[in-house]
């Protein structure tokens, strides 16, 4: 099952349908996002096709109480659901806000064919606000440096993530986040791959960052506890379908591959 974004040269007005409210998805037909293939209704969005089925996302004015949240309909999809959850989040969320202007406060219109909404006024047209971040799996020999956040679940650790601030390097993020949240300076560098985050418009860099020592100080605001661990010996750790896990997963391997 696979999903695709472009947005056909045609408007259908026919196909699956995701219904969306308040950050809750309804639930469709076998346990997923999707509602059975319908005509759709004037207020819906088209997000591109699912198995070569148009898709699209219709905003509501408030949930069913069977509505689950995002995060508890990532722990029930399959992986190859992903591309099409996280889409529809950031799409929905983007429409949801950007209903008048940002500079002159007009209202907006959609624009067809592309995710866009235009100003008749002003000129202005918005598109989806992607905030790029840095995620990094610190490594000092085969241990994992690993944090938990105060919003964490009880017991589970993650890799260290922050937003690329103004006029900074996705690296010179890395080095910096890891100093501000564990104290720990790092050496060498590696880009991993990247991974779109909607909660709520997020892409996710992914890096490998080498230690410079073990000495930890956590700054007590965004991180609860951080702690040095060693492959044979984890915590609870993310979701598999998060790219946090995949830098943890790759790392264990080459462990494993190298016979540590």
């Amino acid at each position: 099952m696979t999903f695709r974004r472009d947005l056909p040269i045609e408007a259908p007005r026919h196909g699956y349908l995701i219904q969306m409210a308040s950050g809750r998805l309804a639930p469709g037909s076998e346990g997923t996002l999707l509602q059975p293939s319908q005509s759709w209704p004037d207020h819906a969005l088209a997000l591109g096709w699912w198995n070569d089925t148009p898709v699209a996302l219709a905003l509501e004015d408030a949930p069913s109480p069977d509505w689950l949240e995002a995060r508890e309909w990532l722990q029930r999809l399959p992986e190859s659901h992903f591309p099409l959850l996280s889409t529809a989040l950031q799409v929905g969320t983007w429409w949801r806000d950007h209903r008048y202007c940002g500079r002159c406060g007009s209202p907006t219109e959609r624009v067809e064919h592309e995710f866009a909404m235009h100003c008749s006024s002003c000129g202005l047209r918005q598109y989806p606000r992607i905030s790029p971040c840095i995620i990094t799996l610190v490594t000092h020999g085969d241990s994992l440096l690993l944090a938990r956040s105060p919003r964490f679940p009880p017991g589970r650790y993650s890799t260290l993530a922050g937003f690329i601030e103004p006029g900074e390097s996705a690296e010179d993020a890395v080095r910096r986040e890891i100093f501000e949240e564990v104290g720990v300076t790092v050496g060498r560098i590696s880009y991993f791959r990247s991974q779109a985050w909607p909660f709520p418009h997020s892409l996710m860099l992914g890096f490998f960052a080498e230690a410079a020592s073990r000495r930890i100080h956590i700054d007590g605001v965004e991180i609860a506890d951080a702690a040095w661990f060693s492959p044979a010996r984890l915590p609870q750790l993310p979701p598999l379908y998060s790219i946090s896990r995949a830098l943890i997963e790759t790392h264990l391997r080459a462990v494993t591959q190298q016979g540590r």
